[in-house]
């Protein structure tokens, strides 16, 4: 079968071997309503309120919208209604931690014996999809045809450099990840069911085939060490070689992709009752002391994490959270870990210096390795020259923002950047236009 192509980088997996330490709770943690793709959960607390850990603080806000709960015992302190790094409209419930980490007495196992109780579990774990998008995980479950899926893909790829907190995952919590997957097989009858893990993690590779090697449902797919091989069009191509269409899901070709540290944390509800309220977070780059992955309370500040993690270099240029090739720039330390925190990097001023572009030499390495084959040269020039239809015919919308194009580019142009006002200027003449996204054929 044909594979999706891609590109070769350096993997820097520094913390692979480290399963992660307690970050005992910050003084004040400050937690936003909206963690998730979606409605922003309704708040359901007060400044002066006791809460302890696991509590609900927001409720979710209809179907397309996730729990929140209090990821320290203390007292609200303040609510504010304004993002104190943004200053656009958001709510945040600030916390004054007491350190007793108190838990809520109401946290009790589910139990489960049907498709509808493992969704109402899903729901009120308050578990988001961790692979980086973070929508209501539970969507993955709602399925309006059974019978229409016939692949569960667990995303094991992690093919951001740096991140290891999947990793971690398939090597720590592997039984309880397998334990997920027998729910899957159960409750939704799906029969192939398989965990994908790039070719550059061994350990977790040995993790999951000792479980899954003789099980009747479940198989490890080892994939080439290629990023971006965790994209769920990507995976789904090169485990099943189906293809998703313009503006499809993975529903569309019979298949469920959901990230492995998503399943394993609705089971660690499902268990033992406690909802999100912590994430695994990767802290590694140039300007960090001492690399290594840290178990975070949710809300804590960032500048707290790096702290724990032996503080920032004095020559610090730019810290990221999420990986380098596809995470975003953080304008303030004091911005708290979400749902959706994997990795936070951090590194030096010399390596954050972004290289001065010279003129494209239409050399055709960005469309050698676009895993999506399309010509980001020519998106880029159909931007520049205003030209929508341009952009809807070299089908924009597909591309799916990796950073790939600009990577490989010899003059240095910052071409994912371009592609995603690109993206944008498509959207709003679809609006106008009522044109729709067409399958793009391979």
């Amino acid at each position: 079968m044909k594979r999706q192509r891609g590109i070769h980088i350096p993997d820097r997996k520094h913390t692979a071997n480290d399963s992660g330490e307690f970050m005992p709770p910050s003084p004040v943690v400050t937690i936003p309503m909206n963690m998730h793709l979606g409605n922003t959960a309704i708040c359901v607390v007060k400044v002066g309120d006791y809460v302890k850990v696991g509590q609900v603080i927001g409720e979710a806000n209809g179907q397309n919208s996730a729990r929140i709960h209090a990821s320290v015992s203390g007292t609200v302190s303040e609510i504010l209604e304004t993002n104190p790094v943004t200053g656009k409209p958001q709510v945040f419930v600030r916390i004054a931690s007491d350190g007793l980490q108190v838990l809520d007495e109401n946290l009790a196992p589910s139990k489960i014996e049907n498709i509808d109780d493992f969704i109402v579990a899903v729901r009120n774990s308050g578990v988001v999809g961790l692979g980086g998008a973070a929508a209501p995980a539970v969507a993955r479950f709602i399925l309006p045809d059974p019978n229409a899926i016939d692949y569960f893909i667990i995303n094991g790829a992690e093919c951001e450099p740096y991140m290891t907190c999947d990793t971690r995952t398939m090597i720590d919590d592997a039984e309880l990840l397998y334990e997920g997957l027998e729910y899957v097989h159960r409750l939704l009858g799906i029969e192939n069911i398989v965990v994908a893990i790039e070719r550059n993690k061994p350990e977790a590779i040995r993790s999951m085939k000792a479980l899954c090697d003789n099980s009747p449902f479940a198989r490890v797919q080892v994939l080439e060490h290629m990023y971006p091989q965790g994209g769920k069009i990507n995976l789904i191509y090169n485990v099943t070689g189906r293809i998703v269409p313009e503006g499809g899901r993975p529903g569309d070709v019979g298949c469920i992709v959901t990230n492995c540290t998503t399943l394993a944390s609705i089971m660690r509800y499902i268990i033992t009752g406690i909802p999100m309220i912590k994430k695994r977070v990767t802290v590694d780059g140039s300007a960090v002391k001492h690399p290594k992955n840290l178990l975070v309370p949710l809300g804590t500040p960032i500048r707290d994490v790096f702290e724990y993690a032996g503080g920032l270099r004095d020559d610090v240029g730019k810290v990221v959270t999420g990986g380098p090739m596809m995470g975003s720039a953080i304008p303030d330390l004091g911005a708290p870990i979400v749902k959706g925190t994997n990795t936070l990097l951090a590194f030096t001023k010399k390596d954050s210096v972004m290289p001065k572009p010279t003129d494209c030499i239409r050399c055709g390495k960005c469309v050698a390795g676009c895993p999506m084959q399309l010509m980001p040269v020519e998106l880029h020039d159909a931007f520049l020259r205003s030209n929508p239809e341009k952009l809807h015919e070299l089908k924009a919308n597909m591309c799916v923002e990796c950073g790939c194009c600009a990577y490989v580019c010899p003059a240095r142009r910052p071409l994912t950047q371009y592609l995603k006002l690109a993206k944008a200027t498509l959207r709003e003449w679809q609006k106008v236009t009522g044109n729709t996204p067409a399958v793009r054929p391979y």
